[in-house]
């Protein structure tokens, strides 16, 4: 390797602009393969037309990388933000061939937040071959050239050129091409977050220097006035116990309950519970989705806030309700920065744990355990225990259920989930919608288990959903503009004991008749909020999904 380093000094000097056009136009033509594979697809954009227009579109994207390489040409900087690009490029290349996704701000969040068992599902043979096609063979070639400047002043006034001259050439070009051009971007939105590198570049620059319409100043109090005494006059025998399961990956379309022809929930079927059918996400994503689902302000303000608020976990300690996250996953995105919190994903217990990974039902193995270090005083009031599921996470399903919940195979093994037949990666999927059902049902019992102490209910309800290769999209995170119904529609699910339908007056038999209304996340700070009998100005009863139950 040192030899193919000391082998520069041997070689004619380039000029850091020729190198800076030699980068541009590789990155433009293959680190852009995602890109040229949906225009492809494009019905108006066929035969000499369309690579026509193919070619204008490379060479638009030529010169806006070039002008802004131009700011970074000089000897010391070019090559490192030339090997960064590279790189941004090919690693998005993969995830966008292999599973349909796009690169923006929210997507790299979620990479950001990934932990080490997740990346490790995601590599593969595959992506070792992108990335050494796209971002390693030409790093070789770039790092063996000796790259010159002249003094400063002439390297300022070269690099002002070139990226006047990128600019203007892009601008020229767009405007040959300017009604295909705009078609293009307007009536298939996803190809914008596919011009590699820039989407990479832009969705850096959103979380470091646009942020300037980002939340910011000192977390805002909420409901500091809330307390008990919403729904019920006298004080019941027993503090209510709410279980709030948050799902992972989990789609509406493939639950039984909801109408898909496979049978995923065939022991949630034989329980009394509600599953809404119509329930839209915050996000695509799980860093985009949690901190908007535990918000009281909806998907929409949420986006809009100018500053962070406390959660609906700060307002129902505020009530004086013990309140406990036990998480099986990756984390919760600051959710439960305030509250008791335990993670079981790496207990290492044999009968739920294999490798560094545990079964979601060793959050049950844990439960009364971590309830019991909670204060009494509190619990005497009432407890909300949130268990954050690994679910349905993938690109590796088929880890996610032992081999007794494996009821439809083949299952697809390979995370290049686009590689397997569509069944078996739908199989895959299937199966760990099985096991949820199972651990929701394992919930359920474990409730039951304690009616003679507590009032007891659950509430289940995904981050997200998930596609399997409709449209040859794969896993999550789109713009929520284009994104799939797949992706945004999750599952919803409410089973009330008896004594908590008698405390909270909610009659099961009523929300199973409006399990069709639309609902959101937008709901559920404020069902929670009323299903425990919290009174808070942060609390609007238009958005309580359980009012328009309550006493019928």
């Amino acid at each position: 390797m040192r030899n193919i380093f000391l082998a520069s000094s041997v070689r004619p000097p380039r000029a850091a602009t020729t190198v800076v056009i030699v980068a541009s136009l590789w990155l433009s033509v293959l680190g852009n393969l995602a890109l040229w594979k949906t225009l492809l697809l494009v019905p108006d954009l066929t035969g000499w037309h369309g690579m026509a227009f193919g070619a204008a579109f490379a060479l638009i994207i030529a010169c806006l990388v070039a002008a802004l390489l131009s700011l970074l040409a000089w000897r010391f900087t070019l090559k490192p933000a030339i090997t960064l690009l590279l790189l941004l490029a090919a690693f998005a290349t993969h995830y966008m061939l292999m599973y349909g996704v796009v690169l923006d701000t929210p997507m790299l969040v979620n990479v950001l937040q990934t932990d080490t068992r997740e990346t490790r599902d995601q590599l593969s043979w595959r992506l070792l071959a992108t990335v050494v096609g796209l971002a390693v063979l030409p790093l070789i070639w770039l790092w063996r050239q000796l790259i010159t400047t002249p003094p400063v002043a002439w390297q300022m006034l070269r690099n002002a050129g070139l990226f006047a001259g990128g600019l203007v050439l892009a601008f020229g070009t767009t405007q040959l091409v300017f009604q295909d051009f705009a078609s293009l971007m307007r009536n298939y939105t996803e190809m914008r977050y596919q011009i590699n590198p820039l989407n990479s570049v832009y969705a850096v620059l959103d979380m470091t220097v646009i942020p300037s319409e980002q939340p910011r100043g000192p977390m805002q109090p909420l409901g500091q006035d809330a307390h008990i005494g919403g729904r019920t006059n006298s004080k019941p025998p027993q503090p209510p116990l709410l279980v709030f399961v948050l799902g992972e990956t989990a789609r509406s379309q493939s639950f039984s309950l909801n109408g898909y022809s496979r049978s995923t929930n065939p022991l949630l079927a034989h329980e009394n519970v509600t599953s809404f059918t119509q329930v839209r996400s915050c996000g695509t994503s799980t860093a985009e989705s949690l901190p908007c689902m535990f918000s009281h302000l909806g998907r929409t303000d949420f986006a809009k806030r100018s500053h962070e608020f406390e959660n609906m976990l700060d307002v129902l300690q505020h009530a004086g309700l013990a309140v406990l996250w036990m998480d099986n996953q990756s984390g919760c995105k600051g959710q439960c920065a305030r509250v008791p919190y335990v993670n079981t994903s790496n207990l290492k217990l044999p009968e739920y744990c294999e490798g560094d990974e545990c079964r979601d039902t060793v959050m049950l193995a844990r439960i009364d355990a971590e309830l019991a270090k909670l204060p009494a005083e509190r619990r005497a009031r009432g407890t909300v225990v949130v268990m954050h599921q690994m679910g349905s996470h993938g690109p590796a399903y088929f880890k996610r259920t032992p081999a007794e919940f494996k009821k439809f195979t083949p299952e697809c093994t390979d995370t290049s989930l686009s590689q397997c037949d569509r069944a078996q990666v739908v199989n895959a999927y299937d199966n760990t919608l099985v096991f949820t059902d199972y651990f929701l049902s394992r919930v359920i019992a474990w409730l039951k288990t304690h009616e003679k102490t507590t009032i007891p209910a659950m509430l289940y309800v995904s981050d997200h959903g998930e596609s399997l290769g409709e449209k040859n999209m794969y896993l999550h995170g789109l713009p929520y503009s284009v994104a799939p119904p797949e992706q945004t529609t999750v599952p919803l699910i409410t089973w009330l004991s008896p004594g908590f339908e008698q405390l909270s007056r909610v009659s099961t038999r009523c929300l199973q008749a409006d399990r069709n209304k639309p609902l959101s996340h937008d709901n559920l700070f404020h069902s929670v909020l009323g299903l425990m009998a919290i009174k808070t100005s942060a609390y609007q009863r238009e958005r309580d999904l359980f009012a328009t139950c309550e006493g019928r």
